[in-house]
């Protein structure tokens, strides 16, 4: 499915029905996913109340963010999931602890060698080595599972924490192991990465990419050579989960 990514409103996916009682919105980079204080309008949760004011009558986590089930980045554009009464979202929510609501992204990504001289906080990695050594063509599939941990000023950042890391950055850790499943091909200089998670933590999959030493092109967080104004190559392009009335497999996904 294609969309507008040139937009700077949402696009309606999946509306909600009497069979489908949750909807499916396109969420362009620029816009919060969720309000971050009680008055905020300014955000994709509001756009999409718009069209179906029923979400906001669902008791979320936070009961600001009413029935969204997950959220994005404000720099990342993608999909997000939105249910339209409370039954679906607490079916969706236990979706989400069984591993059994997947979310998918693409990435175009760069090998920065010398990126943990210019990011520091990331334990080895065995995986940048194999990465590094991949010709224009070639393709690799790799698991990447850490907890995590928050990083540098104003802790905006995160860092994975594993085997190979320091006693201290444990115990700054969680304790959920999270895991991010990665297809990567390289294409001339650019590495295009397919990526997909159960669970989600803040920054994961941006994280584990830079923790391969191939950060996403233009990510001002976690990409060293980042320059102002640089297109940021992430999009959240897939969601798969279980229909909370009739139990069928559902996947949606954008070009």
């Amino acid at each position: 499915m294609k969309v507008d990514k040139h937009s700077s409103k949402i696009q309606i996916i999946s509306p909600v029905t009497k069979e489908n009682p949750f909807a499916v919105i396109y969420k362009p980079s620029g816009i919060q996913s969720a309000p971050l204080t009680e008055n905020d309008r300014n955000c994709a949760l509001y756009q999409a109340a718009k069209f179906f004011p029923e979400i906001l009558k669902v008791k979320g986590k936070k009961e600001i963010e009413a029935g969204l089930i997950h959220r994005i980045d404000t720099v990342t554009d993608g999909l997000l999931l939105i249910a339209s009464d409370q039954t679906s979202y607490d079916f969706f929510i236990q979706l989400q602890k069984e591993g059994k609501f997947i979310k998918t992204y693409s990435a175009k990504c760069s090998l920065i060698k010398n990126l943990f001289e210019l990011k520091t906080g990331y334990p080895e990695n065995e995986n940048a080595e194999k990465i590094e050594m991949l010709k224009s063509g070639q393709t690799l599939d790799i698991e990447l599972s850490s907890f995590f941990r928050a990083f540098g000023p104003g802790r905006k950042e995160v860092r994975p924490v594993n085997k190979n890391a320091s006693t201290a950055a444990f115990k700054k850790s969680g304790d959920t192991l999270y895991t991010t499943s990665v297809n990567i091909t390289k294409s001339a200089e650019e590495y295009i990465c397919k990526c997909k998670i159960e669970n989600g933590f803040r920054h994961q999959v941006r994280s584990h990419l830079a923790w391969c030493k191939i950060p996403v092109k233009g990510d001002a967080l976690y990409n060293p050579e980042y320059n102002e104004g640089e297109e940021f190559f992430f999009t959240a392009t897939g969601l798969s989960f279980i229909h909370p009335v009739t139990k069928e497999n559902i996947s949606i996904s954008i070009d």
